[in-house]
């Protein structure tokens, strides 16, 4: 059966994928449009990722650049998990009325709080930080000594972060 043109384009966004999410690892390799087409874009990356790994630098995808693109991809999929730094600022303050995927990380770590200690709330993870949110803020604040305002700022965070971190450990 012959390799048929939506075959090839199907493998060039194979590769294009690949390349993009090194990219996002590795600074050195340019992001590209994922786009099914073998374009100046693509060779460009390609010999990026060809030099930065010592391979010839040809800008076409042999048998050799395509399994190291693979081997190298597979090896950042399979690294230990990254860090996600969440919270903006040392100055930052997140407080009742504000939204967003912040406010779910931090109903979140209440809730896994709430889950290993008696009597605190758990908030519902909704993304809006309510009135149910500041009182759980104000539970965990009294718990590890904090002023209690029900208002997440750096040295909440820092607790909150640190109370999950223990609690995942001593789970292990």
């Amino acid at each position: 059966m012959p390799y048929t043109n939506a075959q090839r384009k199907q493998h060039i966004r194979e590769l294009q994928q690949y390349l993009y999410a090194i990219s996002l690892f590795n600074e050195k390799i340019p992001q590209i449009i994922v786009d099914g087409r073998y374009g100046n874009e693509t060779s460009i990356a390609v010999r990026a990722f060809q030099r930065e790994y010592g391979l010839s630098d040809t800008g076409s995808t042999d048998p050799v650049t395509w399994n190291k693109i693979v081997s190298v991809y597979r090896a950042y999929l399979n690294s230990a998990p990254a860090a996600y730094n969440a919270f903006p600022s040392s100055s930052y303050i997140l407080r009742n009325g504000d939204i967003g995927s912040l406010v779910c990380i931090i109903q979140a770590m209440l809730n896994d709080i709430a889950e290993n200690y008696d009597n605190m709330i758990r908030p519902s993870t909704c993304g809006t930080y309510n009135s149910e949110t500041a009182e759980a803020v104000k539970q965990f604040q009294r718990k590890v000594g904090l002023p209690m305002n029900g208002e997440v700022d750096n040295r909440t965070w820092n607790m909150l972060v640190h109370s999950c971190e223990h609690i995942n450990r001593t789970l292990k």
